[in-house]
């Protein structure tokens, strides 16, 4: 039987888009406590089909599937801009296509704005109701408000009109920004993306006996099952290990291992194949925000994934890739050039340690190629840092391989500053079999 927060969230999966929703409400309706309703709110909201925005309230929206996520929805650019809705509050959850600026006259501004815009502009009434009559919505700069016709307007086809205090190159940068993050969340392969579903994943229920671990042997040739109870609660994972002297009469969940490690959906690729290595595990159940088996994920799917991630081009640039593509490599072997740009810098003009600590990474990532092909994973890292390093610094690295063996790697790495040295790391990694 579904528990009461399970409930809720099928309730509020189940209603229109755009509906507006309380804790108040849902409590009411439900018959459970607000506390209750507030914790499966904000579930739903960490599952992207419902919005909270300041001065609205809550609202329930079409949750974003990964090949659309680049496209941002109304209620996002409010957050992003930190506005006020001063109309058309039920059409918040819509996606815009492209952005607008108005920085023209109203007749030549009539051949860029369609259905799906986001018109950008000041304080100009008459292009504010253009556009949503074309079906745009309006993102007023300045902290400008706009007439109670247009606000009729926009409430009427539900289209947002938002106002912001942001002047117009800041919003188109922020709203620029958000989306380039979206197509980096876009590129990052997730669990949900190779998952074995359930309806194609073999499990065993913990009230069956061994001898079923024997029937499923031979009709798939896998020696791993997840194990799970009545209401597909994950309890367990059984392999050959498990069973090899049981009696085949004895219930599995007398045999299983019980301690299992499970994922969700939104678990990045990379998290698990660290897991994966760590922990030397072949088979990952995949679970739900209340435990039920949902399907699983092989140790060979997950490598064949991060291969063929590694093959794709990327379109969203990570501090990671940026550090990558800088680090230039010096006439002297195992030694690279770094220029420290503005945005590596912190709020006193020096390096970050974040930066510092991935341009350290990277490098020793770098050496353990040449040793060591394929995917690793860093277990270990210890940093000195000496002295500061200021803005338009050239660093020199020099990465040394102090130790390699089959599934592990030992880096030093020294960072110098016109010949001083500045900082120095010891690294340890994980190097993942791809077989």
């Amino acid at each position: 039987m579904a528990t009461k927060h399970e409930q809720i969230l099928h309730y509020i999966d189940s209603l229109e888009v755009g509906t507006k929703i309380s804790v108040r409400q849902i409590a009411k309706e439900l018959s459970v406590s607000e506390g209750t309703a507030y914790r499966a709110i904000k579930e739903a909201e960490n599952q992207g089909y419902v919005s909270t925005i300041e001065r609205v309230g809550t609202i329930r929206i079409k949750k974003k599937q990964k090949e659309n996520i680049e496209k941002l929805t109304f209620a996002e650019v409010v957050k992003i801009v930190d506005g006020q809705v001063l109309g058309g509050k039920e059409g918040l959850h819509k996606t815009l296509n492209k952005f607008v600026i108005g920085a023209m006259k109203l007749d030549a501004m009539m051949r860029y704005i369609d259905a799906g815009s986001l018109l950008i502009i000041g304080n100009r009434e008459k292009a504010h109701e253009f556009a949503l009559e074309t079906g745009a919505a309006v993102l007023i700069t300045g902290g400008f408000d706009t007439n109670d016709e247009v606000k009729r307007l926009a409430d009427e086809l539900q289209l947002p009109i938002i106002s912001t205090g942001y002047d117009t190159f800041t919003v188109a940068t922020l709203i620029n920004r958000a989306i380039y993050d979206q197509l980096i969340k876009k590129e990052i392969v997730l669990v949900s993306d190779i998952l074995i579903p359930i309806d194609k994943t073999n499990f065993m229920y913990k009230t069956e006996n061994v001898m079923r671990w024997y029937e499923l042997n031979e009709q798939t040739s896998h020696s791993r099952y997840p194990v799970v109870d009545e209401n597909m609660k994950i309890q367990g994972i059984v392999t050959s290990k498990d069973i090899l002297e049981a009696d085949k009469e004895a219930f599995i969940e007398k045999v299983m291992t019980k301690n299992v490690i499970t994922v969700n959906e939104k678990t990045s690729l990379a998290t698990a194949a660290h897991q994966m290595v760590w922990e030397g595990i072949e088979l990952l159940p995949v679970v739900d925000q209340s435990q039920r088996l949902i399907g699983v994920i092989s140790r060979q799917d997950v490598l064949k994934a991060l291969q063929m991630i590694q093959n794709q081009p990327q379109v969203g640039e990570t501090i990671d890739d940026v550090i990558n593509s800088r680090l230039e490599d010096e006439q002297e072997e195992n030694t690279y050039r770094f220029e420290v740009t503005p945005q590596m810098t912190n709020h006193l003009g020096t390096i970050s340690y974040g930066v510092l600590t991935t341009i350290i990474t990277v490098a020793g990532n770098r050496v353990l190629r040449q040793y060591k092909k394929g995917d690793l994973v860093v277990e270990n890292l210890t940093i000195y840092f000496m002295k500061p390093v200021q803005i338009d610094s050239v660093l020199d690295i020099k990465p040394k391989m102090l130790e390699v063996g089959r599934k592990f790697g030992k880096v030093d790495v020294e960072l110098y500053l016109e010949g001083t040295i500045v900082g120095k790391a010891l690294m340890t990694a994980q190097l993942i079999d791809r077989h």
